[in-house]
Formats: structure tokens, sequence, C-alpha cells
């Protein structure tokens, strides 16, 4: 569960690769090596077409499929672990696989068991959250705070830019970042890629595009465009005064 500015990281979880564990109907009867060898035949890229009912448009989409396995079976029942990118229909993976199969298949459960590092076992029910809520309102803060877990965490995955601390304020105002703010990146991150930004204390700041891959940093002019702010506007004092009209150089 994301609160409060947090939620301003959907963007960073949800094309996360995700763990499913489910249970797929057969709709006839298929050994065990058969089925594995359908299986088999679905890990790797995947083209898949939502779903009549889906809110996204009906074209063909690539997809990966990263694991797929029988964890056990009884009969018709196939009991499965899958890990799959963002977007991944796991529905439409057992119908296509029961025509594979020639006997037709459909999904009769799922549980997402995994959103890239955030695990079930982390998970926290309702009402465990508004006894920890009722007891923070009590002035207990202790359970709240060992079910809530720092935004940084969600964004562990992403390239990660630290800033100077006389560029954090503009970032936080929305203005885009420059090089002369930067003080550290990742000397992976490619064009267009999403990234954290960060101060020198490894606070977050803000989620943004990079307007150019790390090979082009010492051309200059736009590092990354800000996307997502995090950080609460005066956190750390603005050296732009209300002046700034261009990228935040530091």
């Amino acid at each position: 569960m994301l609160l409060g500015r947090a939620t301003r990281l959907t963007q960073a979880v949800t094309g996360l690769p995700k763990e499913y564990v489910g249970v797929m109907r057969l709709h006839g009867d298929v050994n065990d090596e058969e089925l594995a060898e359908a299986l088999s035949k679905f890990v790797g890229e995947v083209y898949q077409t939502p779903p009549v009912r889906s809110r996204v448009a009906r074209r063909p989409r690539l997809r990966t499929v990263y694991e797929l396995e029988v964890i056990e079976r009884e009969g018709r029942d196939v009991l499965f672990r899958a890990v799959v990118s963002g977007g991944t229909y796991v529905r439409k993976l057992c119908h296509d696989i029961g025509l594979l199969l020639g006997t037709g298949a459909h999904m009769r459960e799922l549980r997402r068991t995994r959103v890239g590092n955030l695990h079930e076992s982390q998970s926290h029910s309702l009402l465990e959250l508004y006894a920890a809520q009722k007891a923070y309102s009590e002035g207990d803060e202790e359970w709240l705070r060992s079910i809530l877990r720092n935004p940084e965490e969600l964004v562990a995955h992403l390239p990660r830019v630290e800033v100077l601390d006389t560029a954090v304020d503009a970032i936080c105002h929305g203005a885009p970042l420059a090089t002369p703010g930067v003080a550290s990146y990742e000397r992976s991150i490619e064009r267009g890629d999403l990234v954290a930004v960060f101060t020198l204390k490894g606070e977050l700041v803000a989620l943004g595009r990079a307007e150019k891959s790390a090979l082009d940093f010492d051309e200059g002019g736009v590092f990354v465009r800000t996307d997502v702010v995090l950080m609460e506007r005066g956190t750390y004092p603005s050296f732009w005064k209300g002046r700034f009209r261009g990228p935040v150089s530091g």
C-alpha cells in the first residue's frame, strides 16, 4: 500500500516483473510430459492480445514470461507458478496453453505473490493497518512504523542520480535537472530511462526521465526531466529565490 505522496511512485512499481501462483483447469486429459513441454513453449517473449473486457486497445503486445512451472497437479487441476513482465495477462496465458495442448484450459484461481522485490510475506491485512493506525492515534508509533516502508525501497531498481544540495529545491518545484547540478550518476543510464533523483544524504527527491544517456553527459544541458516530485518544497533552502526560468544547474 502506498500512502500520501508515495502514491506518486505507482509508475515505478507497475512495470516491474510480477510473480503469480494460480490454478489452471485443463479441459481434457494431458500427461505430465505433454504439459511440461507446452509450458516451456511460453517461456520467453510472447505476443498477447488483451481480453475483450480490458481497458486498453485490443492489439498484440509483446510480453515476457521469465519463469513458468508446475508446482503440483491433481487430475486436470494444475497449480502453477509464473514470473512475467508487467502487463501480462495470466488468464490469457492459461487459455493459450490450452489451445496449444489441443484440450482447452482456463484459469480458476490466481494470487499475486511478488512485485519486483516486494513479496506477499511483507504484506499486512486491513485489520492490522487499522489497529496500527488506532495505536498511532493513541500515541504509540512503533506498530505503524514497523508496517510502513521507506519510499526509497520502492525505487531501488531504478538508475540513481544524486544532486547537489543547491539543486534540490528547484527540482521540488518541477524544474529539470541540468548537468552542473548533478553530483553523481549511474553510467548505465540510457536516454528515456526512468531514474530516481536523490540528495547526497540518500533522500528521494523525485522521479524523472533521462534526456540523454550517461555516455553523453559531458555534452551538458538537461540531463533529467522531472516527472514526479516526492520531496516537499522548502525541505532544502531555495537558492534561486523565485527567479528561476530554466533547468536547474546547482
